[in-house]
């Protein structure tokens, strides 16, 4: 027993030491600073949200006030719970890493002052921005294999169980979330904020699939 377990720690921290191979670990650096960096420059000052446990996170910091540097990672771990029985321990392990970053990301933007302009005045072109921020930043994170949060992680499951693109499946999570965030969002926000979650999901379903081959009988 002493033995499988002393050969099971090995292979894990084999693996981990792979995963922070500078040609691993780089993408998702980039990825989490991307997202995170459209998440509070844009979508934080603007009203418009995003759906899936990206939106619940902006949903609870407005509620309760709580940086996105804590709630995130509280989000994402009950998320990956509910992963780690369809997707494995290699997923939940990539995913650690990369919420580390993401979190991190958050506390280096969160102490500095806001970056780009307040594009409260122009909606159509903050929920362009602020999908193609999180469309490349998500997406060059589950490419490496992660996730950049807990909805990531169900729309991964969801995708696997239903053999579903992933941009259907990140709709299924992101029109519940939009609902719930008409409680504090009219619904002409709501509307901006589906032009960013169709075109975040546009992008991370390409960059995703970036030289892969398409399964059988996905849609």
């Amino acid at each position: 027993m002493l033995s499988k377990t002393k050969q099971f720690v090995l292979r894990q921290l084999r693996a981990l030491a792979e995963l922070l191979r500078p040609a691993n670990l780089a993408p998702m650096l980039l990825g989490a600073a991307i997202l995170t960096f459209g998440l509070h420059n844009i979508h934080s000052r603007t009203s418009i949200t995003e759906g899936g446990v990206l939106g619940l996170l902006l949903f609870a910091n407005h509620w309760t006030g709580l940086p996105a540097s804590v709630v995130s990672p509280v989000l994402d771990l009950l998320c990956y719970l509910l992963a780690l029985r369809y997707l494995g321990a290699g997923f939940i392990r990539t995913s650690l890493v990369s919420t580390a970053a993401v979190a991190g990301c958050f506390k280096v933007w969160e102490g500095l002052p806001f970056l780009l302009p307040d594009l409260s005045a122009w909606p159509l072109l903050a929920a362009l921005l602020g999908g193609v921020f999180v469309g490349v930043g998500v997406g060059l994170i589950v490419r490496q294999g992660g996730s950049s949060g807990g909805d990531d992680a169900l729309a991964l499951v969801i995708s696997k169980l239903t053999g579903w693109r992933m941009a259907r499946s990140y709709l299924v999570t992101d029109l519940t979330v939009l609902v719930l965030s008409l409680s504090y969002l009219p619904v002409q926000r709501i509307a901006w904020s589906l032009v960013t979650v169709t075109v975040s999901g546009f992008l991370i379903d390409r960059i995703q699939g970036i030289g892969r081959m398409r399964p059988a009988g996905a849609e």
